[in-house]
């Protein structure tokens, strides 16, 4: 089901007669921001009946300047909208929000399109993106258990630099950014869904949900289910992923986007997800390009590549050589707090890889120890990515991650009563 545009769109104007509805302020806190994704709730307002006559405004002294937003009501009434620029540490912006009569609209930043079989995200004409929906198929003469759909592959730098690699010789079940599960087990039985060999499980798209395009953010929500094929009575479903996937629309020359996993089991017995150094959480086979001497790892808590691997982070920075004009490319991958096992255990593979250090990393919250995923609960993983050019430094990569885990707090100033 796609989200129509027109309950998406902001709309804006300034008149001398509208009507102040909410003013709030928005505080950086101890961090510096840059472009950071911020909501409010608005349940106070009357936003069934003025959501399409809603402006809001950024207020600096005597000068006023209208600001997209996005309304989204799946539970209760919240609008996004992005601090945009620099915004300084210890300081305040204000913001008001005002009915109006003569709406402006802003266009969506990020464009969705459904083609040869794979949902793809653009920025204009620069690819951002691309989720796979149709099967693909492995190389000729490569077992037909290697088939699969439902992964995120290519993910494009800023200047159109291919940062992932799927079906890599050495690993064909690799699948640029995924998340199945490896040592699992459904009672005694051991099902893994990583694995694709084996011929015990995989893990396929079933459908999309919904699809929304905005002048905040951009973005999809699919279901993918992991596949048992040893279940009694033939191929089951063994666990329900809701996969959510958010690209903000931010100014400047880097992408941001959201990458949410939300498990539960229609299993009465449940799913026992073992601890093993691979599975779940957010998995990343990096582009071919690199390898130890061209590519780097750099962690929150300081570790590289040669001591990363099985160590906790909330962040890590993987990048490497690149074609584009700075010559260097890649991604921040960060963890939510809330996240199991967070700072969360990396699994990061050592500088002899395959003998040239090929690049793998993920985020591994099952790395040290077991997690029952019971019938009747739900559990969501949350990951936060900044695709990049050039180079990154770590106080950038930290002012990101407090972005995403403490985001600036919103105090409202005064409001009408609703009516």
């Amino acid at each position: 089901m796609r989200i129509p545009i027109s309950f998406l769109i902001v709309l804006f104007a300034f008149q001398v007669s509208a009507q102040d509805l909410l003013r709030f302020e928005v505080a950086a806190g101890n961090t510096d921001r840059i472009d950071c994704p911020v909501s409010l709730s608005i349940d106070q307002l009357n936003y069934n009946t003025d959501s399409l006559k809603l402006a809001l405004f950024e207020i600096k002294g005597k000068t006023e300047t209208a600001v997209p937003f996005q309304l989204e009501t799946s539970a209760g009434a919240k609008v996004w909208f992005i601090l945009n620029g620099q915004t300084l540490k210890n300081t305040k912006r204000a913001f008001v929000f005002r009915k109006t009569v003569s709406p402006q609209i802003f266009k969506s930043g990020i464009r969705e399109v459904q083609k040869d079989g794979a949902l793809s995200l653009f920025s204009g004409e620069k690819p951002i993106l691309s989720y796979q929906i149709e099967p693909v198929n492995p190389p000729q003469g490569v077992s037909p258990f290697y088939r699969r759909s439902a992964f995120i592959h290519p993910v494009y730098s800023p200047e159109g630099e291919v940062l992932t690699r799927i079906q890599a010789p050495d690993h064909y079940h690799h699948y640029g950014i995924w998340n199945p599960w490896t040592l699992t087990f459904i009672g005694k039985r051991e099902v893994d869904f990583w694995n694709l060999m084996k011929g015990e499980g995989t893990v396929r798209f079933a459908g999309l949900i919904s699809q929304v395009e905005g002048p905040v953010y951009t973005g999809f929500k699919s279901l993918q289910e992991h596949i048992d094929f040893g279940a009694p009575g033939g191929d089951a479903v063994a666990m329900n992923e809701l996969f959510d996937v958010r690209v903000w629309n931010i100014a400047n020359q880097r992408y941001l986007f959201d990458y949410v996993s939300t498990l539960n089991t229609p299993l009465d017995s449940g799913i026992l997800l073992a601890a093993y150094r691979y599975g779940g959480g957010i998995g990343y086979r990096a582009t071919e390009k690199w390898n130890k001497d061209n590519s780097s790892v750099l962690t929150s808590e300081g570790k590289v590549r040669r001591n990363a691997d099985g160590s906790n982070a909330r962040w890590c920075i993987i990048e490497g050589e690149s074609g584009t004009k700075e010559g260097r490319s890649g991604i921040l991958f960060m963890s939510f707090p809330a996240n199991r096992m967070h700072p969360e255990p990396m699994r990061v593979w050592p500088e002899s890889q395959n003998g040239r250090g090929d690049v793998y990393f993920e985020f591994c919250p099952i790395r040290h120890k077991d997690w029952k995923i019971e019938k009747g609960n739900v559990y969501t993983l949350r990951y936060r990515l900044v695709v990049f050019d050039g180079k990154m430094t770590p106080e950038e990569a930290e002012n990101y991650w407090q972005a995403f885990a403490n985001p600036p707090q919103v105090a409202i100033v005064n409001s009408t009563t609703k009516k």
